[in-house]
C-alpha cells in the first residue's frame, strides 16, 4: 500500500481513457464531459486520501527502489493539491477552446503518477522511469491546442530539449554505475572508494538533467517559450508539479550521497545566482504577462536553489515550504490568466489587464494577491517562504548569496507591481468577460487565496511538517 496514491491515479486515468470515447461522442456530450471531470476530481481526491497509507507505513518497497517517508509524503501532498487545482480549473478552458476533456484529464493523472514515483525514488533507474512517465505526458499536454502553431512550437522545443536532458541524465546514471557498481543512492558513498573522475562526471551529468527539469540556469532557455505556448492550465501544471518532483529528487540525492554534496556545491551556488538574476532581469522587460510569469518561474527556481546551497535541515525545510507556497501562487496566477486571456489566449499583454479592478474587482483582487505573494509581501505565503530561505542561507553562512537574493527580490517588485498598477490605476482598454466566473475557476481562486493567506499568517503547522520531512530525509 506504499504506492496507493500512484495506483489510484493510474486506475482513474485508465477509467477516463476508456470512458472518454463514449462520453464525448454521445447524444449528451455536455453531460458526458461533466462525468469525466467528476471522475478526475474523485480520482485526485482519492489519491490525496490514499497518502494516508504511505504516511502510516513508512519504509522501503519493491526491493528498496522506492521509499515512503515524511519527505515523500510532503511532496505527494504538494503534487496532489496542484493536480486537483488544475483539474478543477481546466474544464471551462477546455470548453472555451473546444478541446476534448478525456485525454487531457488522463494525461494530467498519468503525469502526476510519474511525479509521485520521483518523490519516493531512492534508486536512479527508478527515478528515470518516474521522470519519463511525467515528461512524456507533459510533452503531449504542451501541444494540446493542436491547431495552434505556438502550442506546437512549445511542444517541439520541450520534447527536443527534454530529450537531450534525458540523455544527460541517463549518461550520468551510467557513469555513476560504472564507478560504483550500484545505482542505489544509500550505497553509492560506500561503493565509491575514492572520488574518481568518472563519478564526478556522472554527477555533473545528473546535475544537467535535473537542472533542465527545474528550469535552472544555464539550462532554462526552454522555459519562456514552452510556458507561453502551452495551454494556460498546462502551464500551471508544468510550472509547479514537475518542478516540485524534480526538486525532491535533487534533495534526496544531496541528502543520501555525500559525494554529490561535494561535487554539486559550487554548481548549485553559481546556478542559483545565474537563475535568480537571469529570471528577474528578463521578466522585468516583458510586456506579455504569461511570458513574464514564465521568467518569474525561473527566478523562483533560483530562490529554491539558495535553500539547497545552505546544506542544512533548515534549508531542506525551507525548500519544501517554498515549493508548497509557490505551487499555490503559480496555479492561482495561471488560472486567472486562463480565464481572462480570452479565446486563443489573445489578451495576455499588460495593457489587456488595464482597468480590471473596475470591471472584475474579485478577479483583480485574487490576481493581485498571487502577484504580491510571488513578490514576497508580508501576510502572504511568499513572504514567509523567502524569510525561511533567508534564514537557512544565513545559518549556512552564505552571506553573499543572501545579499544577491535580496537584490533580486527588489528587481522582482518592479514587474509584479507593473501589472497591479495597470489593473488598479489605468482605464480599461478592452471588454472583460461579462459572465460569472466558472465554478471550477472560482474554486481554484478561493482555495489558492485561502492557502496563501493561511501560510502567510499561520505557517507553523506546515513548517513543522516540513522540518520533520527534512529530518526523515537526513
Amino acid at each position: 500500500m506504499r504506492i496507493a496514491p500512484e495506483i489510484v491515479l493510474c486506475a482513474f486515468g485508465i477509467i477516463i481513457m476508456v470512458a472518454a470515447p463514449f462520453a464525448e461522442h454521445s447524444y449528451t456530450e455536455h453531460k458526458g464531459r461533466k462525468v469525466l471531470d467528476a471522475l478526475a476530481v474523485i480520482g485526485t481526491l482519492g489519491a490525496l486520501a490514499a497518502i494516508w497509507f504511505p504516511a502510516h507505513n513508512n519504509g522501503a518497497a519493491f526491493s528498496n527502489v522506492l521509499i515512503t517517508d515524511g519527505f515523500s509524503v510532503f511532496v505527494h501532498a504538494i503534487v496532489g493539491v496542484v493536480v486537483l487545482l488544475v483539474i478543477l480549473a481546466a474544464p471551462s478552458y477546455l470548453d472555451r477552446e473546444r478541446l476534448p476533456h478525456g485525454e487531457f484529464l488522463a494525461l494530467v493523472l498519468f503525469s502526476a503518477t510519474g511525479m509521485g514515483v520521483l518523490a519516493g525514488a531512492q534508486e536512479l533507474i527508478t527515478a528515470f522511469v518516474g521522470l519519463e512517465v511525467s515528461s512524456i505526458s507533459s510533452y503531449i499536454l504542451a501541444s494540446y491546442r493542436r491547431d495552434n502553431p505556438r502550442s506546437n512550437e512549445a511542444a517541439m522545443k520541450y520534447f527536443l530539449l527534454g530529450s537531450f536532458a534525458t540523455a544527460f541524465f541517463l549518461y550520468g546514471i551510467a557513469l555513476v554505475f560504472g564507478s560504483t557498481g550500484t545505482t542505489f543512492l544509500p550505497l553509492i558513498d560506500a561503493a565509491a572508494t575514492a572520488r574518481s573522475t568518472m563519478l564526478t562526471l556522472g554527477f555533473a551529468l545528473l546535475f544537467v538533467g535535473l537542472a533542465f527539469k527545474v528550469a535552472a540556469a544555464p539550462f532554462q532557455l526552454w522555459t519562456p517559450d514552452v510556458y507561453e505556448g502551452a495551454p494556460a492550465p498546462v502551464t500551471a501544471l508544468l510550472s509547479t508539479g514537475p518542478k516540485a518532483a524534480a526538486f525532491a529528487l535533487f534533495l534526496r540525492i544531496l541528502a543520501s550521497v555525500n559525494a554529490a554534496n561535494h561535487i554539486w556545491f559550487w554548481a548549485i551556488w553559481i546556478s542559483a545566482i545565474l537563475t535568480m538574476t537571469f529570471g528577474n532581469l528578463t521578466a522585468a522587460v516583458q510586456s506579455n504577462v504569461k511570458r513574464m510569469l514564465a521568467y518569474s518561474s525561473v527566478a523562483h527556481a533560483g530562490y529554491i536553489l539558495v535553500a539547497f546551497a545552505a546544506g542544512n535541515i533548515l534549508g531542506v525545510a525551507a525548500a519544501l515550504f517554498y515549493l508548497a507556497a509557490y505551487a499555490l501562487m503559480k496555479v492561482g496566477a495561471f488560472t486567472t490568466l486562463a480565464w481572462l486571456g480570452g479565446t486563443g489566449e489573445q489578451n495576455m499583454e499588460i495593457d489587456d489587464f488595464a482597468g480590471l479592478a473596475h470591471k472584475r474587482p474579485i478577479a483583480a483582487a485574487c490576481f493581485s494577491l498571487f502577484l504580491l505573494s510571488l513578490l514576497g509581501m508580508p501576510v502572504t505565503a511568499g513572504f514567509l517562504a523567502k524569510f525561511y530561505v533567508f534564514d537557512a542561507a544565513l545559518h549556512g553562512r552564505l552571506i553573499w548569496l543572501t545579499v544577491i537574493l535580496a537584490l533580486n527580490t527588489i528587481v522582482g517588485a518592479y514587474y509584479y507591481l507593473r501589472v497591479i498598477v495597470a489593473m488598479y490605476m489605468r482605464e480599461p482598454k478592452r471588454e472583460f468577460p461579462s459572465e460569472r466566473i466558472p465554478f471550477g475557476v472560482a474554486a481554484v481562486l478561493t482555495l489558492a487565496s485561502a492557502g496563501i493567506i493561511y501560510l502567510g499568517i499561520l505557517p507553523s503547522r506546515v513548517m513543522d511538517f516540513a522540518i520533520r520531512a527534512a529530518q526523515h530525509l537526513r
